[in-house]
């Protein structure tokens, strides 16, 4: 029986990857602050960078850049059997496989990394823009939807964050509606990295 592969293994190939095809973290983290700054007026670029790396920690998200990355490689270097070549390559306006495994990283952050996810799609921002665009060189079908899911669960976790430290400073006040203060190290409600 074949060994599991690590998980510190696969986070690494991820991370290079996303290095290789021109992606930093901090273009991504660039999105979360756009998305996620007007709610919280101290909102750093650093907390957007570390809610970014939080997410690449989850395995459904690896799992997924992995496979859409190695997609658009195979149809840069033209190994994938016809129609699907011309489809990722092209980017087909009705091809949503892209779209559909790129939200299916993001439900674990709930309806407003959703939500995120569909304003990114639709609106290209920072980073995605530069992926989609068709004149430049490589393939990126998969890779611009991936980036927007990406920044929208990093976005979702940092709301959903910041309700959880609202509410803990509320139950720590004298007087709170359930009497008993939350502890600090309570767990995220939407997900616990």
């Amino acid at each position: 029986m074949n060994q599991p592969v690590h998980s510190r293994t696969v986070r690494d190939a991820v991370y290079r990857k996303l290095d290789e095809r021109g992606v930093r973290l901090t273009d991504i983290a660039e999105i979360v602050l756009e998305l996620q700054g007007p709610y919280h007026k101290d909102m750093t670029l650093e907390t957007c960078l570390e809610s970014v790396k939080a997410v690449l920690e989850k395995r459904e998200m690896q799992h997924a850049i992995l496979v859409g990355i190695e997609l658009d490689c195979l149809a840069e270097k033209k190994m994938l059997s016809e129609p699907l070549q011309s489809i990722i390559e092209s980017d087909e306006g009705l091809f949503g496989c892209d779209e559909t495994l790129a939200l299916g990283s993001v439900f674990g952050y709930g309806s407003i990394a959703l939500t995120s996810f569909g304003h990114l799609d639709k609106n290209k921002t920072g980073i995605i823009r530069k992926l989609d665009t068709k004149a430049g060189s490589g393939v990126h079908t998969f890779l611009d939807d991936l980036v927007a899911s990406i920044a929208a669960a990093a976005a979702g976790r940092i709301a959903h964050r910041a309700r959880d430290e609202e509410e803990q400073r509320a139950a720590l006040k004298p007087g709170n509606a359930d009497g008993e203060p939350i502890a600090a190290d309570a767990p995220d409600s939407a997900e616990s990295a």
